[in-house]
């Protein structure tokens, strides 16, 4: 795309972060003289979006294929060309446009009417194509003190390295390396719930009405929450884990 300054290899993961006045084109790729965009120059990277409702609806329902399909296809009349986007998306928001909604300490200020516009900017089918939904709650001062115990940070990286192996080695045969990577066929054959965590996984999944894509992530996730774990098969612990990282959608969406 012209970017880089040398000719010499990519030694580190492309780290791209758009504004949010970013125009379709620049986030997709395309134009007159068709160029790749920030979904491909963030290929086997992270593209970051903050305040991810401040984007234009029309943007942001763009990333959908290229999420899905990992690819971009721009046809024009000379010629069609796909590029890949194979990335990392990270996004952040507040649950409203005040910020405070749900504080414990603050009194949220924002209409009903202001909320609901707010929130939509982000739709069902661009929210179900996100594996996890976290809510961060203020931070208190005795966190802030860094009080209380806590896992260092190399511990952390061990456990993220431990269970990378174990990918690695389980998906050696199938030309995969992550969980991530699963279809369907692989979900069922590497995705094993025991009955406990089969019956939480029903129960939630008649309760919250999941799609089944969320489904299928749901057990993606619960699968490396179970590695991380040291775990060969999917227990209640990791189910509910998982579970509960879609509970967010649920609650401000409805």
């Amino acid at each position: 795309a012209g970017l880089l300054q040398s000719n010499a290899l990519i030694k580190s993961r492309p780290f791209r972060a758009p504004h949010h006045t970013v125009s379709a084109t620049s986030l997709i790729g395309g134009g007159r003289i068709p160029k790749p965009g920030e979904v491909s120059l963030a290929h086997n990277g992270v593209l970051f979006l903050d305040e991810i409702p401040e984007f234009k609806k029309e943007v942001l329902e763009v990333l959908r294929q290229p999420m899905e399909d990992e690819m971009v296809t721009i046809s024009r009349i000379n010629a069609t060309l796909t590029y890949p986007s194979k990335f990392m998306m990270v996004a952040s928001m507040n649950p409203c446009p005040c910020g405070y909604l749900g504080d414990p300490f603050h009194n949220c200020t924002c209409s009903q009417s202001s909320i609901d516009r707010y929130l939509g900017k982000i739709s069902n089918p661009l929210l179900d194509r996100i594996d996890i939904h976290i809510e961060v709650l203020p931070v208190e001062y005795r966190e802030l003190r860094g009080e209380g115990i806590q896992e260092k940070s190399k511990d952390i990286r061990y456990r993220v390295n431990k269970a990378r192996k174990i990918q690695l080695e389980r998906y050696k045969e199938d030309n995969i390396y992550s969980n991530s990577q699963l279809n369907p066929k692989g979900i069922k054959k590497y995705c094993k719930l025991n009955k406990e965590a089969d019956k939480i996984m029903k129960n939630a999944f008649k309760k919250y009405r999941f799609s089944a894509r969320t489904y299928n992530k749901i057990l993606k996730v619960g699968r490396t929450i179970a590695d991380l774990d040291g775990e060969d098969i999917i227990l209640e612990k990791h189910i509910l884990e998982a579970i509960r990282y879609r509970s967010f959608d649920n609650k401000y969406w409805g």
